[in-house]
């Protein structure tokens, strides 16, 4: 459905009598795709509907219409490009391309919703260990660009022009497909083979901080991680995973929570917590942060979540605003201070890990670390997102990481969904969305770097570059020859 739907946007496209129509066709394509994709947007707003619901609305119409002027952008460029529609057709598909690597990074980046997600959880998904999520996109928008080139060759009444490009097209989806599933047939290495719990409390958000039920719930925590394992058969946890958020005290100021929690899972414990310091004219600065005790309750290990959410975790441009502003996840009205970047954190004999907080998992580049880890760690808490769209994405990006790293990953979610990861992006274990308890797993081992992992994407930025610039060339000329012959752009 996907890529007949493309194919039908490329169509239009490249019948636009001129740029602005094109744009405005790309435009309104992007913003209902968004419209559709990130309604969970939303969901955040009404965890306090009081306060923040009358935002919702505006939120989904500002992030629909505004990602929706990549796909504009690159719509008028394909149409002010050339006047073949054959040609518009595959210019369209270079430029959406480029806008998609383009928007996982400009204003701190946003890989959502990306066309080639639509393969995650294929056998075609394996291309990413490749060329990333790139690649992906590149075989959704060069499939769709067949099937509009076919059906312009049809209405030209060249049916075996048609035939031939849809035989390619198929055959280019085949190659893919068959690739990918004798990889994912292969076996994959065994881990270290220590016992690790993942704890999903299931704490409903717009209860989460109430203050006479936070007792409660960490409570929860702790009695899902001293419960018995629930088979006779099954060792005890060496490692027990809480969520984002988990921990309801500041780590600098802990208490006995600490003690309590490494008490309870009678071993190590990472988890997600708030973390308080001073910046350099003493005024303190807040953390959102993962830290690791030992069975004694001592801090063996912390990293501070590096790639903060903009409007969720602060405000851009703050110090320009009047008033106190924080974000809607931050419970500290200065919002999160960002750590300093990826780390490696070693957890003993459960192997070395690149620990990820929530949104983190979205981005490839979270993963380029100095060392290369065992394994990829990511605590979260998706009850921001809602039940619907929202945490079945960004578990579909995780699973993307591993693909693309060839490392297994291991999910803890507040909500959900808690999952263990194979370094081919299978799901061997997970929770349920909604459902709370825990899964006692091992963790698979590695693969060896994968060719992503070694290159990144600056193989397909600097071929966008050029391809984009050679596109906006065409433009430019053409624009020129139309005012020479007095016509209009």
């Amino acid at each position: 459905m996907a890529l007949a739907a493309l194919a039908a946007v490329f169509w239009l496209v490249a019948q636009a009598r001129t740029a602005r129509a094109g744009f405005w066709r790309g435009w309104l394509a992007g913003a209902a795709q968004f419209a559709v994709a990130l309604v969970w947007i939303i969901e955040p707003f009404l965890v306090e509907p009081e306060r923040h619901g009358w935002m919702a609305p505006f939120a989904l119409v500002l992030m629909a219409g505004g990602l929706a002027l990549f796909w504009g952008a690159a719509a008028w460029l394909a149409v002010a490009a050339s006047p073949r529609r054959v040609t518009r057709i595959w210019a369209f598909a270079v430029a959406l391309l480029a806008s998609e690597a383009l928007r996982g990074y400009i204003f701190t980046g946003f890989p959502w919703a990306l066309t080639g997600h639509i393969w995650i959880g294929t056998p075609v998904d394996q291309l990413a260990a490749l060329g990333g999520a790139m690649s992906l996109s590149a075989l959704a928008l060069g499939l769709a660009a067949a099937l509009a080139m076919a059906l312009v060759r049809v209405r030209q009444r060249r049916f075996w022009r048609a035939l031939a490009v849809t035989a390619v097209a198929l055959c280019a989806a085949g190659l893919a497909w068959g690739w990918g599933a004798a990889r994912v047939s292969q076996p994959v290495p065994r881990g270290a083979g220590v016992p690790v719990r993942l704890v999903q409390g299931n704490v409903p958000q717009h209860l989460k901080w109430q203050p006479d039920r936070v007792m409660e719930f960490f409570n929860r925590h702790l009695d899902l991680s001293a419960a018995p394992p629930l088979a006779a058969t099954d060792d005890a946890p060496e490692l027990v995973i809480w969520p984002e958020s988990a921990a309801p005290f500041l780590l600098d100021n802990a208490g006995e929570g600490l003690r309590m929690i490494g008490q309870a899972a009678g071993a190590s414990v990472v988890f997600g917590v708030d973390r308080r310091d001073r910046d350099a004219d003493g005024a303190a600065i807040y953390f959102n942060a993962l830290a690791v005790v030992d069975a004694g309750g001592a801090i063996t290990a912390q990293y501070d979540k590096h790639h903060l959410v903009p409007f969720g975790e602060y405000v851009p441009l703050v110090d320009f605003l009047p008033g106190e502003w924080r974000g809607l996840a931050a419970r500290v009205l200065s919002g999160y201070t960002p750590g300093a970047a990826p780390q490696v954190i070693d957890l003993g004999a459960a192997g070395r890990v690149v620990p990820l907080i929530c949104y983190e998992a979205v981005f490839a580049r979270s993963l380029h670390t100095a060392e290369r880890p065992d394994w990829i760690l990511q605590i979260t808490n998706d009850a921001w997102f809602g039940t619907r769209f929202g945490p079945y994405q960004h578990l579909a990006q995780a699973r993307l990481r591993a693909v693309e790293s060839g490392l297994p990953l291991v999910r803890a979610a507040n909500t959900g969904i808690s999952a263990v990861i194979d370094p081919r992006g299978r799901l061997l274990a997970s929770l349920a969305l909604g459902e709370m308890g825990f899964l006692d797993t091992q963790v698979p081992g590695a693969l060896p770097p994968t060719l992503y992992a070694r290159t990144g994407d600056a193989p397909w930025g600097i071929a966008l570059f050029f391809a984009v610039l050679g596109l906006g060339a065409l433009a430019l000329r053409r624009g020129k020859r139309i005012d020479l012959a007095g016509g209009t752009r």
